[in-house]
């Protein structure tokens, strides 16, 4: 592969020494090593001179980005959805905007799962209990709802909503599906049935959310829809959390009307709101309330993270050795540094 050995590279958030390593030898690097990530304001600082960036979730990216670094030609994105990065701006600016489409998949539906067990087991509260109180012999406590013998419904049947129903076909569950996009049918798994959202809602014992964010599904579980789902249901999203109203959810969880929340993902997270809550809401975090929530963790398993990682570097060489990068959403008309295509 031609070297670009002149170029710049910002990796914004901390990556494995192999994925360091795999850059170094293309490009100069200027890496976050912390656990925290840069603000948007030293990101773009750090990019005014650099051709490539490798983003991550805590990004945004936007028309200004593109702006104030006139040298970058591709955005790599360590991630599957990328509603943090305008790809319509980036288009226009001449610049890759390219993602992780298959490696997030299956951890996301794995976690999915988990959460699920979590949230109808009682599972962190039990485990919080004991590190509190000690275990003193079985009590009549913690009853849940177990996955047998209940619906699910699975609100988005791409990938992660498909592999969320494959790994739910051992669990003896009636299994719902539906997606805004006509699904084909060689791509559904077997069991799981088609039906309106209206429908879905009306019939699951448990709804599992499976959309990338997009204007049209932002908010598609609002209050109006929580009303639609059957009292005692329970909802589970590891997949964006604006997908979800959350001072919705917390009205009916307090109502009584729905029995728990599970998430992995906050509408706190989502830059591309400007609108969007700077915290989760607290009834959804106080202590005793049945929620289950983990800090976006849906595609870190090591071996993942890794083949994540070196995805969007191959991409990042890629774009930067004069080569249509692997994993492009688009191709700029005109692409900075290369001319017409």
């Amino acid at each position: 592969m031609t070297s670009v050995a002149t170029k710049r590279v910002v990796v914004t958030n901390r990556v494995f020494a192999e994925t360091r390593a795999l850059l170094a030898a293309h490009a100069e690097l200027d890496v976050n090593t912390s656990d925290e990530p840069w603000s948007t304001t030293e990101v773009m600082a750090r990019c005014q001179t650099a051709s490539a960036v490798m983003a991550f979730m805590t990004d945004h990216i936007d028309a200004g980005f593109f702006d104030a670094c006139p040298q970058l030609q591709i955005v790599g994105a360590a991630l599957k959805g990328y509603d943090n990065i305008d790809v319509d701006a980036a288009t226009r600016a001449g610049v890759w905007v390219t993602v992780v489409p298959d490696l997030l998949t299956v951890p996301t539906a794995e976690l999915a799962i988990g959460l699920m067990l979590a949230l109808g087991r009682h599972i962190t509260t039990a485990d919080r209990e004991i590190r509190a109180h000690g275990f003193h012999g079985w009590r009549p406590r913690h009853y849940g709802i177990g996955l047998d013998g209940t619906t699910v419904g699975i609100v988005g049947m791409g990938r992660v909503g498909q592999a969320i129903a494959q790994r739910l076909a051992g669990f003896s569950c009636t299994l719902l599906g539906y997606d805004q996009a006509t699904v084909p049918l060689a791509d559904l798994p077997a069991g799981v049935e088609l039906v309106a959202l209206d429908a879905l809602l009306a019939r699951s014992d448990w709804v599992v959310l499976a959309l990338p964010l997009t204007v049209e599904t932002q908010h598609v579980l609002d209050a109006a829809a929580i009303r639609r789902m059957q009292p005692g249901a329970l909802l589970v999203n590891p997949a964006r959390g604006s997908l979800v109203d959350e001072a919705a959810v917390a009205d009916a969880i307090a109502a009584g009307h729905l029995a728990g929340y599970a998430a992995d993902v906050f509408e706190c997270e989502d830059w591309a709101r400007a609108d969007r809550p700077r915290q989760i809401d607290p009834r959804l975090t106080a202590v005793g309330a049945p929620t289950v929530l983990t800090p976006h963790i849906g595609s870190a398993v090591v071996a993942a993270r890794r083949a994540i990682e070196a995805s969007a570097a191959t991409s990042i060489i890629e774009a930067l050795s004069g080569q249509t990068p692997s994993g492009a959403l688009r191709t700029p008309a005109v692409i900075r540094g290369a001319g017409c295509r």
